[in-house]
C-alpha cells in the first residue's frame, strides 16, 4: 500500500492541556511506517455549548503524518494513545485529556462503523480549520470540493479560537515546519 497523507486533529481541555498535547505529538511522530510531516500552532479554543465538553477551554493543533497504516489501524492507534493518556472511552463527550481525530485520509471517503472520513464535522469547525488550514490552505477536501482555506472562509461558526502565545515549539524538539514545499505537494 502507497503511503497516504494524513491530517489527524488532537485536542484536550482537561489538567495540563499543554502536556498532554505535546504527549500526544510526540506519541504520533513515533509510530511506526510514519513519518510526522507537519504540526500545526496550538489554538486555545472556547468549548462548543452543544456538545457541553466540561467548562474548560481546549488546547487544540493539527498533525500531517505519510503513513503506510491502514485507516483502521490508524484509528486503532488513535484510541490506544487517547486511553494510554487517560481518556475515558465510555465518555467521549465529556471532557477529556486527550481527542484524536482522523479528519483527513488522503482523498479516501470511508463511512464504516466507527470510522467516517473525512471527520463529518470537519467543514463546521473553527478550532479544525484554523490549524488545518497552517499546514494544508490548499488542500481540497474530498467530498464538497473546496479547498481548506475557502471553508475556513465561509464558516458560519463564530466560537473564540485564538493562537496560543507564546507557541511551545521548543517542547516539540524537532518540530517539523509547514515548509512551502509540502504544502505544495499536499494541495496536488
Amino acid at each position: 500500500m502507497p503511503r497516504e497523507i494524513v491530517y489527524i486533529g488532537f485536542g484536550s481541555n482537561l489538567d495540563n492541556r499543554l502536556d498532554f498535547c505535546d504527549r500526544a505529538v510526540t506519541l504520533l511522530s513515533l509510530l511506526p511506517h510514519t513519518q510526522m510531516t507537519g504540526v500545526s500552532s496550538l489554538y486555545e479554543t472556547e468549548p462548543l455549548p452543544e456538545h457541553s465538553p466540561g467548562p474548560g477551554w481546549f488546547l487544540n493543533g493539527v498533525v500531517r503524518l505519510e503513513t503506510d497504516l491502514t485507516p483502521r489501524s490508524l484509528l486503532d492507534v488513535c484510541r490506544e494513545v487517547e486511553k494510554s493518556l487517560g481518556r475515558d472511552p465510555d465518555h467521549r463527550d465529556g471532557p477529556r485529556t486527550l481527542d484524536l481525530d482522523i479528519l483527513l485520509y488522503g482523498t479516501r471517503v470511508i463511512n464504516e462503523p466507527g470510522l467516517i472520513v473525512p471527520h463529518p464535522r470537519l467543514h463546521l469547525r473553527r478550532f479544525v480549520l484554523e490549524p488545518l488550514a497552517e499546514l494544508a490552505p490548499d488542500l481540497r477536501h474530498p467530498l464538497l470540493n473546496k479547498m481548506v482555506r475557502e471553508l475556513l472562509a465561509q464558516l458560519t461558526d463564530r466560537s473564540a479560537v485564538r493562537l496560543l502565545d507564546p507557541q511551545p515549539s521548543s517542547r516539540y524538539g524537532s518540530r517539523p515546519s509547514c515548509s512551502p514545499a509540502a504544502t505544495a505537494r499536499d494541495s496536488a
